[in-house]
């Protein structure tokens, strides 16, 4: 079953039920109302009917006192003590043979006559021998009747015309729900023949939930193809940028296999040239990975940094490790908004980078201003040519191809250098000099402009 009709029956059972509620709730508040209307004023008619009897002589007729209040459409009946018939008086035919039901606490009884409502009063009077009588006086509710049958019809109109509407209402609104969901429907199916990454038009001027289910969708597409172009870039660059390593290690590997068993000096080469692709390869397949993996969608969790001691524990690592001199200018504590993690990281691709590419110390700055916090990272190396500054980011991108094999480059540090910065809000900057080196500067914003990715 779609879901219009899903909305249509249940839209129109449910209003159904509620007029019906409403309307039975009415009837029944209206038969009641009515209902003591009328014994009001029949009571007030019976007080004034004791009151004559209680003054009754012995030579008065009482059926003549009876005759006089008797209501129109009714019957007064006057009971002994025994419950026999004392006397009995009627506008109506055969209403004689019509005894209503009393029930105790009620103030009156209702019954039906021929189809219509029978009000019944019952109250003692001293007859005129001195005996207790039950006088009994009884009214048909014709005009109640009539009024009951015209208020039926008028709810029954009611409902029928609350159902119409209903009706139209909710396929009205079926329509308007599932409009955005067949859209969405189609253009999924487009999607999936075209292999495009199609999105919904959705109205700016709309803000409820449908317009915010199309605008999720169209993020989703959105991301969708970007991961897609992303893996495409992925397995693009992978193909082109291991397609020289491996033509290297070929290569090495046929002269091997010709004449490197019989010469030393052929066999030490070609091996020592396998090593270094090898590694070059392995170090360029992890980089790419990790490359790959910070374009994923990462929440950045910020919080309050000591920048100097992050910056101090990581020189010292990195001195340890490469027994190479790191030093640091600068006075602590420094506090800055950030990510501990990313900015760690963030650090050791730029000073792993300025190690690989000079022979002198690195020296680190850290300074700090109203508008924020500032790390310089130093080294005394050859230094990059002005025209290629503008592409040092750029994925593969090598300013020397010999010194990045020496080095082990690989040209995606500083790719992955500039996704991290940009997602910490930090902004990356590259001031070289050929022949005297090189400084790149982390500046950490106070405050932050958050990125979403």
């Amino acid at each position: 079953m779609k879901l219009n009709t899903k909305i249509h029956l249940f839209s129109t059972f449910l209003t159904v039920v509620i007029i019906s509620m409403m309307n039975i709730g009415v009837y029944f508040l209206f038969e009641e109302m009515a209902f003591d209307t009328e014994y009001t004023q029949l009571n007030s008619d019976v007080d004034e009917l004791i009151t004559a009897l209680s003054k009754m002589g012995e030579h008065d007729d009482a059926a003549t006192i009876l005759r006089t209040f008797i209501p129109a459409n009714g019957a007064i009946r006057v009971n002994d003590s025994k419950g026999e018939l004392k006397l009995f008086v009627q506008t109506v035919n055969d209403v004689n043979d019509y005894h209503p039901k009393f029930e105790v606490g009620e103030r009156y009884s209702i019954g039906t006559f021929q189809g219509t409502p029978i009000l019944s009063i019952s109250k003692p009077v001293i007859w005129v021998d001195g005996e207790v009588t039950e006088v009994q006086t009884m009214k048909l509710l014709v005009d109640v009747e009539k009024n009951l049958d015209f208020l039926r019809l008028i709810l029954f109109g009611v409902t029928l015309v609350g159902m119409l509407l209903m009706a139209a209402s909710s396929i009205t609104l079926g329509r308007i729900i599932t409009r955005p969901i067949k859209k969405l429907i189609h253009t999924m199916s487009q999607s999936r023949l075209s292999g495009k990454y199609e999105k919904i038009s959705v109205s700016s001027s709309r803000k409820d939930e449908m317009a915010q289910m199309g605008i999720a969708f169209n993020e989703m597409m959105e991301q969708l193809e970007q991961n897609y172009n992303k893996q495409e870039q992925f397995v693009s660059d992978a193909s082109h940028e291991l397609k020289t390593p491996l033509t290297v290690i070929e290569s090495y590997a046929k002269l091997l296999s010709r004449h490197g068993f019989s010469n030393t000096d052929i066999a030490k080469e070609s091996v020592q040239a396998i090593i270094n692709e090898t590694s070059r390869m392995k170090e360029m397949i992890s980089q790419m990975l990790l490359l790959a993996k910070s374009n994923e969608q990462k929440v950045s969790s910020f919080e309050t940094v000591d920048v100097f001691d992050l910056v101090a524990a990581a020189l010292q690592s990195m001195g340890t490790a490469y027994n190479r001199k790191f030093l640091l200018k600068g006075e602590g504590p420094i506090y800055a908004n950030t990510d501990l993690e990313q900015l760690r990281q963030l650090l050791f691709i730029i000073l792993d980078n300025a190690r690989k590419y000079s022979e002198k110390e690195i020296k680190t700055i850290i300074s700090e201003n109203e508008e924020g916090t500032k790390i310089s990272i130093m080294d005394y190396g050859n230094g990059i040519p002005k025209k290629d500054l503008e592409r040092i980011f750029d994925r593969f991108y090598r300013v020397d191809e010999d010194r990045n094999r020496k080095t082990g480059g690989t040209g995606l540090g500083m790719a992955i250098a500039k996704d991290i910065a940009m997602r910490i809000s930090a902004e990356l900057t590259i001031e070289s000099t050929v022949g005297f080196g090189t400084t790149i500067h982390i500046f950490i914003p106070k405050n932050q402009i958050l990125i979403d990715f």
